[in-house]
């Protein structure tokens, strides 16, 4: 009976993540064919082609250096960039909502997006990103971010215990005060306002392949330790309690995990700035769409997640083009409705 539950279960996986892939196949085909510049599809594709070994010497290599350029070093950096942005996020959200028990989790929503922010926003305001390096920079916004957790935690705390009903109130005042403190920065600043105040609203344009060399050894590593706990997250699910009596060390998952997660928006917010509710969206979507297993959520929140940002930026691009919007105004303007509804929806639960 357990070996064709376990069958049953790998076999959902593929099928969900085969889908998913194709989904995500389909958006990179798009986004990279969509911009200002106007290049055929045949052309996009002949030039993406014409760099895999062996297949070059059947493509001639007819189209204009500057098309080429455009592609490669333009929309294709910015593509993955996407991808890798997104999936962090929706990880670190998945993360967050299954350990804390909460649908309302999320990086943004708790705050730990901001306290991020603040770390890069100081180093930035300082000048110490080309002084100390960009590698650094995720690893500052880390601090910073763990810092923001662990104070929503302590004031979410009621009688020694945390209580989920004021963990986003937590959130919420937190996100005021950092942010605040941010702007503190922005008023001080004179040379890296732009730099700052354009970081702030999440973008991705213009950033070449060095940002996501700086994300995807923290999203490879972060991906590697959620999914060893896909299990763990489903016990806990149960209750603390339960899954304690089932053989989970509690304490232990929350620090891993907490920690993991916080550490993949860290990377994510320093390289991409702040994006909201990509965390919130996705996790709760797939969960709507494969039911409560996270050994299923989490691998297909890492795919969707791709797939919304890539989508959101599309949109970005295309919907003032040849003007950009910025990437967060896109992310909240989907993602704050959605959180209303949520929280709409757990309150009415709560009642009932």
């Amino acid at each position: 009976m357990k070996r064709n539950l376990v069958k049953l279960m790998k076999r959902k996986l593929w099928v969900y993540v085969g889908g998913a892939l194709a989904l995500l196949f389909f958006s990179i085909l798009v986004s990279l064919s969509l911009g200002s510049a106007k290049i055929a599809l045949l052309d996009v594709w002949r030039i993406l082609l014409h760099q895999v070994p062996f297949l070059n010497q059947f493509i001639t290599a007819d189209w204009s250096s500057a098309d080429e350029q455009i592609i490669l070093q333009v929309r294709l950096p910015r593509v993955v960039l996407a991808i890798l942005v997104g999936a962090s996020l929706a990880v670190a959200g998945t993360g967050f909502q299954g350990i804390l028990r909460n649908p309302l989790a999320d990086p943004y929503t708790l705050g730990v997006a901001t306290g991020s922010s603040l770390g890069a926003a100081i180093m930035i305001q300082f000048g110490l990103v080309s002084a100390i390096g960009q590698w650094t920079v995720p690893l500052v916004a880390f601090v910073t971010g763990i810092v923001t957790l662990l104070f929503v935690f302590n004031l979410s705390r009621i009688g020694g215990k945390m209580s989920m009903e004021t963990l986003i109130l937590a959130g919420v005042v937190m996100n005021a005060f950092l942010g605040s403190l941010v702007q503190f920065l922005i008023s001080l600043s004179t040379n890296v306002v732009n730099v700052i105040l354009y970081w702030l609203m999440g973008s991705i344009s213009m950033k070449g392949w060095i940002f996501s060399q700086v994300l995807f050894p923290y999203l490879a590593i972060g991906i590697l330790v959620l999914i060893s706990y896909g299990r763990a997250l489903n016990l806990v699910a149960l209750g603390e309690q339960q899954a304690s009596h089932l053989g989970v060390n509690v304490e232990r998952t929350k620090i891993i995990v907490l920690t993991v997660a916080t550490l993949l928006t860290a990377a994510a917010v320093s390289v991409s700035g702040v994006i909201g509710f990509v965390g919130l969206v996705v996790p709760h979507m797939i969960r709507l769409i494969v039911g409560p297993d996270y050994r299923l959520i989490i691998p297909l929140s890492i795919v969707a997640g791709g797939i919304y940002v890539l989508g959101a930026d599309t949109i970005a691009r295309m919907l003032l083009s040849p003007r950009e919007v910025q990437l967060g105004i896109i992310t909240a303007f989907i993602g704050a409705p959605f959180f209303a509804f949520l929280l709409r929806k757990q309150m009415v639960k709560q009642k009932g």
